[in-house]
């Protein structure tokens, strides 16, 4: 059986307020190309559909439009909502949709639950695990502690039982949207982490065929069987060194699994672009940048006049312009957002309370200043879901 993986389409999402909906309808085409063109049985989509539970009109049109493209090519797609989506909202429908071979998957308790697909070589068998908020779903799967690791595990033990179930050789394809331990993040991803934890180790998905990940926006392989294709555009400059791919997997009669990795349309290139002014204006080896989206870190010692102006002058696209003076980093000029670049939220409340009183907290503090932030993170997206 050959599957085209993808995630993290995050129609609606724009690039320093450039607005990507047409690329993002671009990426749509190339996919409804590659899966006619390369004669792919089955498409997967890891979540994130949207960039955020309540969408823009437009980008829920561009969905509409995908799954009618994708559903008069007579390939069967799996979809599983992200912790970008609404579950509820995505999963809108699921029944009547299931009818024309598109398959959401939104629910937890419909993890054990798979999607049945048949080729020459017997069942293949999808498995929808859409995010699991441990807070939201600890009780659906009976775990005391709410953390990524134990209600994946219970998740993971449902889709185990129900194979063990099935026919001797029925091979099994598992849906997830997570952060598993080996992955590379960049600055695009919403941050999950819970309990001070947000990873989860890739034994985790033991037993599984091939495992198509979510969430991390880089394509990255974990384990032969486990894989993110990452998303198909940039969202942030930390990506400038992506290649934007989808993986091509066929799935033998044995459960082996083959790779490729399908290049996606590039709307526009990323360059970041760092130095003095008036040097990066000169520098002859930078013209390869002049057509590129531009994030410009400027290292003059005293902020020069109309910097933005001066730059859209050779590198018209740029987009982000970062102020970094020359000084060592214990000098007292140094911006508080620099000193706090790299730290989370739990780290940075930690270091007020040390600075507050000289003295950082203890492991039954750190422990309250945790339960606050997880606590606080799972509202929010309680009252998004609500919204």
């Amino acid at each position: 059986m050959r599957i085209l993986h993808t995630s993290d389409w995050h129609l609606g999402r724009a690039f320093h307020r450039v607005n990507l909906l047409q690329a993002q309808a671009g990426f749509i085409g190339h996919l409804v190309t590659t899966v006619r063109e390369r004669e792919v049985d089955a498409v997967v989509v890891s979540g994130d559909v949207y960039d955020r539970a309540v969408p823009p009109l437009a980008a829920v049109e561009l969905f509409d439009t995908a799954l009618h493209r994708l559903a008069d090519l007579g390939v069967p797609t799996v979809m599983i909502s992200g912790n970008h989506d609404s579950a509820r909202r995505l999963g809108v429908g699921a029944g009547l949709i299931d009818r024309a071979g598109i398959h959401l998957r939104t629910e937890p308790s419909a993890a054990g639950t798979p999607v049945i697909l048949r080729d020459a070589h017997g069942d293949v068998a999808f498995y929808g695990l859409p995010y699991l908020e441990p807070a939201l779903v600890k009780d659906e799967f009976g775990v005391g502690k709410a953390g990524h690791e134990a209600v994946l595990g219970a998740a993971m033990d449902r889709v185990r039982a129900d194979l063990a179930a099935r026919p001797r050789g029925t091979r099994s394809v598992v849906l997830a949207h997570a952060f598993v331990t080996g992955g590379q993040a960049s600055d695009s991803e919403r941050d999950i982490t819970v309990g001070g934890v947000a990873a989860v180790p890739a034994g985790i998905f033991d037993g599984a065929d091939y495992v198509a990940l979510g969430h991390l926006h880089g394509c990255q392989t974990i384990t032969e069987r486990v894989r993110y294709s990452g998303s198909p555009l940039a969202y942030s400059f930390s990506e400038a060194g992506h290649r934007k791919s989808m993986w091509l997997i066929d799935l033998d009669a044995d459960g082996s699994v083959t790779a490729e990795r399908v290049d996606c349309p590039v709307p526009r290139p990323l360059a970041r672009i760092r130095g003095r002014l008036d040097d990066l204006l000169a520098d002859p080896a930078l013209a390869r940048h002049e057509d590129a989206w531009v994030e410009a870190t400027l290292t003059d010692p005293v902020r020069p006049a109309e910097p933005m102006a001066r730059l859209t002058a050779r590198f018209p696209h740029t987009l982000s312009l970062v102020f970094a003076p020359e000084r060592t980093p214990d000098d007292s000029r140094v911006s508080y957002a620099r000193r706090l670049a790299g730290r989370s939220d739990e780290q940075i409340a930690q270091d007020f309370v040390a600075h507050v009183r000289g003295a950082g907290p203890d492991a039954a503090e750190t422990a309250v200043l945790r339960e606050a932030f997880d606590a606080v993170r799972a509202d929010h997206t309680v009252r998004e879901v609500a919204r």
